[in-house]
């Protein structure tokens, strides 16, 4: 027997042998049939130790879920969607969620995708056609939202162009062969009445950067672009010593105005959002804390559109903070929960799936892909 057992035996008794009946052992009452029950003192003392256990279990516990992460990585285009993730990395927002949080820029939509496949991020700002894509072929992904709803524009020499139509016969540069940009456009001209193939002659770029450096160097009449490019292009064109050689550019077509009188909906396009990666789909507060920092940056950025634009620049080279300014001031951005934007999306999917299945992965994404809710499966 153990010292701390003896110490609870009444005087004069030895290990093993009982204490007689007529007197209880020391800390302890009679019940009235006659068996022994602990004192009030030691039924405390046991409820006390019990509540310490708790405690400090408790501590442990939240010790280690607070235990930050070693490294967050935020990745994403030069594009209006990756503007709220700077501002993420630039403001400290999530320092309390890891010990270093950066922001990687992707070049193209190649790029994105060995990023997403690889684990080469953890949070991911892309297309939405491409999360679906993604996430129908085994990318352990989930979309947190979609932010960007109006961002793509026609940029060209002519005033007069109206619609999509209008472009029948004349050269267009596009940039993301095969990606949103070109999606989208495809749909609409289709809508109404051309084949792009045959009724436009449609000049592939790498980026919207390309694309924009083709019209401010009279390579091209008209280009798609998205913002931010649209308005580095518009601000070049206007600034010595470009303005010398390069042509007066208008910004002609607003594609989510397109969308909306073609397809008879709300003038706006789910065209991109962030998606959380990897492990991190498995841990729904860190992204639910993901996604709401995300909001709150989006809303710094729509309210300090100078700032922000400063922010973008420092990190992305072939931007000015100008230019950013410009684009936060004309550009549709939101950050609605995937949940929330399911019905916009599955009507794009529904399109896309109609037009090239494999756009999306052969299928609409199932309930596992919108937004954070109970641990993916694999």
């Amino acid at each position: 027997m153990c010292a701390c057992h003896r110490r609870l035996l009444p005087a004069g008794t030895s290990a093993g042998l009982a204490a007689p009946a007529r007197l209880p052992p020391q800390g302890t009452a009679m019940r009235r049939d006659g068996m022994h029950a602990p004192a009030p003192a030691f039924a405390w003392m046991r409820v006390l130790l019990h509540v310490c256990v708790v405690l400090a279990l408790a501590v442990v516990s939240g010790a280690a879920g607070a235990a930050r992460l070693p490294k967050l990585v935020l990745a994403g285009p030069a594009a209006a969607v990756s503007n709220p993730l700077i501002r993420m990395v630039d403001s400290g927002a999530l320092a309390d969620v890891a010990e270093r949080v950066e922001f990687v820029p992707w070049r193209d939509p190649d790029q994105l995708r060995v990023m997403a496949l690889d684990g080469g991020a953890d949070v991911l700002a892309m297309p939405t056609n491409v999360a679906a894509n993604l996430y129908n072929r085994g990318a352990r992904l989930r979309l947190l939202n979609v932010s960007t709803w109006g961002i793509l524009w026609l940029v060209s020499r002519d005033p007069a162009l109206k619609t999509i139509a209008d472009l029948r016969g004349k050269e267009l540069a596009l940039p993301f062969r095969g990606d949103m940009p070109d999606i989208v456009f495809g749909l609409l001209a289709e809508r109404q009445g051309l084949d792009p193939r045959k009724d436009l002659r449609l000049r592939y770029v790498a980026s919207p950067v390309d694309a924009m450096q083709l019209l401010v160097m009279r390579r091209v009449d008209h280009a798609l672009l998205a913002e931010p490019a649209v308005s580095m292009a518009l601000r070049k064109t206007g600034s010595f010593p470009l303005s010398v050689v390069a042509p007066e550019l208008h910004r002609s077509i607003d594609l989510q105005t397109e969308w909306g009188r073609v397809f008879q909906r709300e003038a706006r396009i789910p065209q991109a959002g962030i998606a959380v990666m990897g492990a991190l789909r498995e841990r729904p507060d860190l992204a639910a804390r993901i996604e709401a920092e995300y909001a709150r940056a989006l809303a710094w950025c729509r309210d300090h559109a100078a700032e922000c634009g400063r922010g973008v620049a420092a990190r992305v080279d072939a931007l000015s903070a100008e230019a950013v300014a410009d684009s936060i001031a004309v550009s549709r951005m939101e950050a609605v929960p995937a949940r929330a934007a399911r019905g916009e999306l599955e009507f794009l999917f529904g399109e896309l799936l109609r037009k090239n299945p494999a756009l999306v992965g052969g299928k609409l994404p199932d309930d596992a892909f919108y937004g954070v809710g109970p641990a993916a499966s694999p």
